[in-house]
């Protein structure tokens, strides 16, 4: 009986002894060689700051990625850029998915995670205004970006909703590339423009304009940023979509839980160009509109809200199936894997 009891203790010895070494040399993501994956992003905004929290605050290097981040200005280009393999992930309006889906692509690209709930832009006027009425706008000139673009969309719902005829009431102008908004509003003859953070307050505090409304209060939740990649792309690594989608739940969860100055702290460098109070108020005026989702979960309601804005716009003539396009399985083990 001793020999036996001695026996089985010997064994629990050594099964204790593997495991813990097993445990204690387990590798670490944060120890390996970083897998480097190529972001292109829409446009630098503040309206993304849980992105730049995710790069700040070592995030993605957590879960093993080393993140390459190139802005295109313009979904289109973004959408380009990956399809043509010149970016692995694209982060831009789901529209630009829905284009791709309806034309018959083989290798579409899929939405993964989206970051952003409302319209990041702002109504800018030349003129100050203390009463701003959405009726002020008629028979003006109003530069709202890319006819076909989510903005341009966005921007024309809530014309609608407002009693304004985009076509007849207003005139927009959308000759205006994303990145030179600013500067046309600047030195043009338009009235109105509508910039995305920290641009609408760098133009107010130059003296070029007045931000007078948020679109995304005025319009309401909608599907606005997501990040896609070709369906290829997720299907051959999706260890690293896994990872991508966990760091950016991890930023979704910081800017929740932390104040609008902590968080231009953090963001800064990525707007070398704009002064921290600048920055901390930009990025108050997105959480005082809710901008932000809670989870990378992009719901088929809202989806399907999207598109109908979509068709209101005359640039939608098919509804894309939601099963297609949308892929929540990495949102979904987001939320059960980062507490």
């Amino acid at each position: 009986m001793k020999k036996i009891l001695i026996i089985i203790l010997a064994i629990a010895i050594v099964a204790i002894g593997i495991t813990t070494y097993i445990f204690l040399n387990k590798p670490d993501k944060t120890t390996q060689e970083l897998k480097t994956i190529q972001v292109n992003e829409v446009t630098r905004s503040v309206f993304y700051a849980p992105q730049y929290i995710a790069i700040s605050q070592g995030y993605f290097e957590q879960e093993g990625l080393k993140v390459e981040l190139t802005t295109g200005q313009g979904a289109d280009k973004v959408m380009t850029a990956v399809l043509a393999g010149q970016s692995d992930i694209g982060f831009a309006g789901p529209e630009a998915a829905i284009y791709v889906y309806n034309e018959g692509k083989e290798d579409y690209a899929e939405v993964f995670a989206q970051m952003t709930q409302k319209d990041g832009a702002f109504l800018v006027s030349k003129q100050k205004t203390d009463n701003f009425s959405w009726q002020d706008l008629k028979g003006k000139t109003v530069i709202p970006g890319r006819k076909g673009g989510v903005p341009y969309m966005t921007f024309e719902y809530v014309l609608k909703k407002n009693g304004i005829d985009p076509q007849k009431d207003v005139n927009l102008d959308d000759s205006i590339k994303f990145d030179l908004m600013a500067g046309a509003f600047a030195g043009g003859d338009a009235e109105y423009v509508t910039l995305f953070e920290p641009t609408a307050s760098m133009t107010e505090k130059a003296g070029k304009g007045y931000v007078v409304a948020s679109v995304g209060e005025a319009s309401g939740e909608i599907p606005y940023t997501a990040y896609f990649a070709k369906k290829s792309y997720i299907q051959q690594n999706q260890d690293t979509i896994q990872s991508f989608t966990n760091a950016i739940y991890k930023g979704q969860k910081y800017v929740k839980t932390h104040t609008a100055k902590e968080i231009a702290q953090n963001i800064k460098d990525f707007f070398p160009d704009t002064d921290l109070a600048m920055l901390e108020a930009s990025i108050q005026s997105y959480m005082d509109i809710d901008a932000w989702k809670d989870t990378p979960v992009l719901k088929e309601e809202a989806f399907n809200l999207l598109q109908t804005v979509m068709k209101e716009a005359g640039e939608l003539e098919k509804q894309a199936d939601y099963t297609k396009v949308v892929n929540n399985t990495y949102a979904q083990k987001a939320i059960e894997e980062v507490k």
